[in-house]
């Protein structure tokens, strides 16, 4: 199958797979980081993933979301040496890169437990490699010490509220999945990403009042604001 892109700056489709394992009292992420020398988030830590490739697809189906849980677990596969099962992973969140970046992707983002895994990673896209605590690793990116992209932050961010696997996946596979098309307003506050949901989303205008669903950009730190 060709996958096609609808324009020169359509997003390509992809796959992303958040790695829950008991840790203790606890349980804990699985995060990469990415060469420096990579052209889109070089030097970020962030969950296994990658795009969408013909053979992602089954012969039955021309189903793209099913073609990104593929996906997911082909690259955690190719970038940590992991297998997961396609049938465990739960579908959290869609996210799509801003318009006018020069590099675009459609993510659909799974959740999913495993026991303890051996990683290895291939030193040459992906670097290291870490388990680490939700709140831990939010916490190291707002002392600087960890580059996350905003839909890792948020991911991290919504996984860390909960107190263990099963709760976080019984949950996850209740409710809706979200949808982040994010439109951008720059404000003298900082960009602004502006989500569905948000009063400023059609006017792309962050100043508008009301219902909030956005990501503040502020000195490279994140403040995230869902109402309800």
């Amino acid at each position: 199958m060709t996958i096609e892109k609808g324009s020169v700056n359509a997003p390509y489709p992809s796959g992303t797979a958040v790695l829950l394992k008991e840790a203790g009292d606890h349980f804990e992420i699985l995060l990469l980081r990415r060469n420096t020398s990579l052209s889109f988030h070089g030097g970020a830590w962030v969950f296994p993933g990658g795009r969408v490739d013909p053979n992602d697809f089954t012969d039955k189906e021309n189903d793209i979301a099913m073609a990104a849980r593929n996906a997911a677990v082909r690259e955690t596969r190719e970038e940590a040496g992991v297998e997961i099962l396609p049938e465990s992973m739960i579908l959290m969140s869609r996210w799509t890169t801003p318009e006018g970046l020069p590099k675009r992707f459609t993510a659909w983002f799974f959740a999913t437990g495993i026991s303890d895994a051996l990683v290895r990673v291939d030193g040459k896209e992906i670097v290291e490699y870490c388990w680490i605590r939700p709140e831990i690793a939010l916490d190291a990116h707002r002392g600087g010490e960890m580059q996350l992209p905003p839909p890792t932050f948020v991911t991290i961010l919504a996984i860390s509220e909960f107190g263990d696997i099963k709760t976080a996946l019984s949950t996850l596979a209740k409710q809706p999945y979200l949808i982040f098309d994010p439109r951008i307003s720059q404000t003298r506050d900082g960009v602004c990403f502006l989500y569905k949901g948000d009063a400023g989303y059609d006017m792309r205008d962050a100043n508008q009042p009301g219902a909030r669903h956005r990501l503040w950009v502020f000195d490279n730190q994140y403040t995230y604001e869902r109402s309800g």
